[in-house]
Formats: structure tokens, sequence, C-alpha cells
């Protein structure tokens, strides 16, 4: 036998040794980076957890959480939703805040960053209440707002951040 023995000439028992020993196998590749995670799109206060872990307790049916949403309408152009979620759909993004989880609707994930859900009770009203960075005005009876979508610096995180 002369020279080195090409690694396909070897005895299959052979392969498998070189191929599972650090020391004579080829390099490795690389880990895969660890992906640094994504802030949450959303918050929610104390007040508005409970008011939705209530709301989840008094149903009938069972629900993945309740989705929160924009659609156009009202004097200002734009109104939050709210909906019981059945079932989360595949491209919803899930908050999980103060032990509940609400859904975003993929449509609305621009517009609801950095917004902070809340619950309140007043003397003639009460209901959720959102704080949005991203609201640029709001009309006189308080139900519909205009939105502006947030911007996203070029690294994919929020620019605002």
């Amino acid at each position: 036998m002369t020279g080195l023995r090409k690694y396909r000439d070897l005895p299959y028992i052979m392969r498998m040794t070189i191929a599972h020993d650090p020391v004579l196998s080829p390099a490795a590749p690389p880990p895969k980076r660890a992906r640094r995670p994504l802030p949450q799109v959303m918050s929610l206060t104390d007040a508005a957890a409970t008011r939705i872990r209530a709301i989840m307790a008094n149903t009938d049916r069972p629900l993945a959480g309740v989705r929160v949403g924009v659609k156009n309408g009202g004097c200002a152009g734009m109104e939050y939703t709210l909906e019981y979620a059945e079932s989360r759909q595949p491209l919803d993004e899930l908050v999980e805040d103060k032990g509940v989880q609400v859904l975003v609707d993929p449509r609305a994930v621009l517009f609801l960053l950095g917004t902070t859900m809340d619950f309140e009770v007043g003397k003639l009203k009460s209901g959720f209440v959102f704080h949005n960075p991203n609201q640029t005005s709001a009309c006189g009876c308080g139900e519909s707002v205009a939105i502006t979508p947030a911007k996203l610096d070029p690294t994919g995180g929020d620019a605002a951040a």
C-alpha cells in the first residue's frame, strides 16, 4: 500500500470512526447565531390584564385569547377592534403579558408598536383604552383615531426604541 488511501476506499467502520472523531473529521459548521428576541408589539396594564382574565373566565366556549386590531372607519380614519379569538391564526402576533394572551392582527402590528392597553372605569363609561405613540389625533367622541404606522430602522428594530 503506497501513499495515503482515499476516504472512500476505507472500510465502513473506519469511515464512521473518522466521521465521529472531532479531531479527524472536517470542521463542524459554526453554530447558528442566537437571534435577538423581538420586542413585544404592545403591553398591558394590570387593570387590562385583570379585565381580560375576567372576560376569558366568563365565556361559554374555550378561547385562545382576545384579538386586537385596527380597521378603517370613524371620523378620524381608524378604529381599534377587539374580538374573541377561538384559535390563533398563523400570522397573529402573540403578546403574553401579566399572565394573559392577546393576539394582534398581523395587519395592525405596525400601527400598534409600542402601545399600552389599559382598562379604565369612569362615572359614565368603562372600557379598554389604548395609549399609542403612533396616534397622531383622535376625534371628539373618542371612538376613532388617526394612526401613522411605526417606522422601522434598517436593522429590523423599532426606530423609536
